[in-house]
């Protein structure tokens, strides 16, 4: 028997199973870095030591993305390596911060099987829960992945599907207790508006774009650990469809919202992932633009000083969002949508303006 692993196939899960993911990951202020180079990305929480400290933190902490996807990573040799393609999130919940020196271990549970029509392959349904060595829960969230079958004649399981809510309900939402924004000066944020300045139904064109080359989406994707072929393996991926490997989809998802701050300037924490979809592939060449809309307020019991925000992102490559592009006439997202992704944002109340 081989030493090496070639990954689980569509056959090899069972629902009802926990994996356990090898190699806890010690963050550094390296990495967050890593990820300023790679996004852009603006927002002075992630950017700034003295402001994280006086909103109460002890540290400048982690992007909220860069945790999810350093814990997403540690899943892929397990759930995803022999993926076609990851296919969407539901139920995601932000926990608390990550700071540089803190060390993150995940594990998932599947949840949901179910084998597609071409019987090549299957929908494989996870939660995973990242954590820090010490147990405290950072987030947990849920995915689905289509996986190739290792043998198209193999038995399909019995289809479970599980059902997951539409969003996250506001009153499940966490917001980290030592978090008190106070003296925030719009002229060191970069925006003037604040929760009360939003209204459901407002879309917002974040009018910027950037392009995905093909070095810095590599390193990108290896800076999280993500190990899926679909996203390195150039021998095989350029037999294949596209002709080119494919742009790990959370990369797209960090562009897009650090395009966001261009209209969201002042978010200062990522609380829920509600729901989302990669839509169609990014390739390296590609120019992701990004929209928002305000879909649902909510405020907190007991806190004067936040509100959320529910908010749906869309990406899009080589098509500007000055007309919010989405969905076909006749139904269905347009070619160029990237990215549809709903979730739950942090922002300071006018009362916290300096």
């Amino acid at each position: 028997m081989g030493k090496a692993g070639a990954g689980r196939f569509f056959e090899d899960y069972a629902v009802g199973e926990t994996l356990r993911h090898a190699t806890p990951r010690t963050v550094s202020e390296g990495d967050t870095a890593l990820y300023l180079a790679l996004t852009g990305s603006r927002f002075l929480q992630h950017c700034s030591a003295p402001f994280a400290r006086a909103n109460g933190l002890p540290a400048l902490p982690l992007d909220d993305l860069l945790a999810f996807h350093i814990v997403f990573g540690k899943s892929v040799p397990d759930v995803s390596l022999n993926a076609v393609a990851n296919l969407g999130y539901a139920d995601g919940r932000f926990l608390a911060p990550v700071y540089p020196g803190d060390t993150l271990e995940a594990s998932s549970r599947v949840i949901g099987l179910k084998e597609t029509s071409s019987a090549k392959t299957g929908i494989v349904w996870v939660r995973t829960e990242g954590r820090k060595i010490d147990g405290t829960p950072v987030v947990d969230f849920v995915r689905w992945v289509l996986v190739n079958k290792r043998d198209p004649a193999s038995p399909a399981p019995d289809p479970v599907v599980p059902e997951l809510p539409a969003a996250v309900p506001a009153d499940r939402l966490v917001v980290p207790a030592e978090l008190r924004p106070r003296n925030i000066r719009p002229a060191d944020t970069g925006s003037p508006h604040f929760f009360e300045d939003y209204a459901v139904g407002e879309r917002i064109d974040h009018v910027d774009g950037m392009g995905v080359m093909e070095s810095e989406h590599r390193l990108a994707t290896r800076l999280y650990q993500n190990t899926a072929r679909v996203h390195f393996n150039d021998h095989v991926e350029r037999a294949g469809p596209r002709g080119a490997c494919i742009v790990y989809g959370g990369v797209v998802l960090s562009i897009a919202r650090a395009l966001s701050f261009n209209g969201l300037g002042n978010v200062l924490r990522i609380l829920a992932i509600n729901g989302g979809s990669h839509v169609n592939p990014c390739l390296a060449g590609d120019t992701i633009h990004a929209w928002s809309e305000v879909l649902e307020r909510a405020e907190f019991s007991g806190r004067r000083d936040v509100g959320a925000l529910r908010l749906r992102l869309v990406a899009t490559r080589n098509r500007p969002c000055a007309d919010f592009p989405l969905h076909r006439p006749e139904g269905g997202h347009l070619p160029e949508v990237l990215l549809d992704f709903d979730y739950w944002a942090l922002l300071p109340a006018r009362s916290c303006i300096a």
